[in-house]
């Protein structure tokens, strides 16, 4: 049914969430400020600095402020890159059978090549990608369907040969605007305010594992 598996990166492939969280907390030590706890930054870890950086300090992208303390924040990022960054469970048992069934898979995310691109060759997953598209491939990140449509054009498939795995609602809406099916990682970032059964998604899955069930034939 399927040719090829398309994933996000953070928080459904990755658990980058740890790492993104200390080096906001780095910056918020720097200015005198306790530690966020666990608890506040995973949820905003799929919504990159931006989300970050507004539970952090309050500020939003439109802020003049906000373009020094992004720099700030990447600075520490990258020095802490694969710190504590692992795939989650199961993941590279999921990628491995895909791979034994002779599917093709691969990444469309909005980090950036620079911090994807060492991320999944430090886990050993950038040769094993058919396909990695970054934040910054495009003119347009995600929600806007142009990475989608350069990684089936990367895999020379047809977005209905393809599957998008994903935790956020701009991965469904990507995915949509050209009609690949989508599901979503409840095992992701999602937080209070997420409400992933509105997102219009196909299925929704607890565990990478879980994904395998999608790929049997179905009457």
């Amino acid at each position: 049914m399927y040719r090829t598996i398309l994933f996000d990166l953070d928080g459904t492939l990755v658990d980058t969430a740890p790492d993104l969280a200390h080096a906001l907390n780095v910056m918020r030590s720097r200015r005198g400020l306790p530690a966020l706890a666990d608890h506040l930054t995973r949820p905003q870890a799929s919504h990159g600095t931006q989300g970050l950086l507004r539970i952090g300090f309050g500020v939003s992208h439109e802020q003049p402020e906000f373009a020094a303390l992004r720099d700030e924040f990447l600075d520490i990022y990258a020095a802490n890159l694969t710190a504590h960054s692992p795939m989650f469970p199961g993941v590279d048992a999921m990628l491995a059978h895909l791979e034994a069934r002779g599917l093709q898979w691969g990444v469309v995310t909005n980090k950036p090549a620079r911090y994807t691109e060492p991320l999944l060759d430090h886990l050993g997953l950038l040769t094993r990608a058919t396909c990695v598209v970054s934040g910054d491939t495009c003119d347009q990140p995600k929600p806007h369907p142009a990475p989608m449509l350069h990684a089936c054009n990367l895999t020379a498939s047809t977005p209905a040969e393809c599957l998008y795995v994903g935790d956020a609602e701009r991965d469904v809406q990507a995915a949509a605007a050209i009609g690949i099916p989508t599901l979503v990682a409840l095992y992701g970032y999602l937080g209070e305010n997420d409400h992933p059964k509105e997102w219009g998604a196909h299925g929704f899955i607890e565990a990478p594992l879980a994904l395998l069930d999608w790929l049997q034939p179905r009457a």
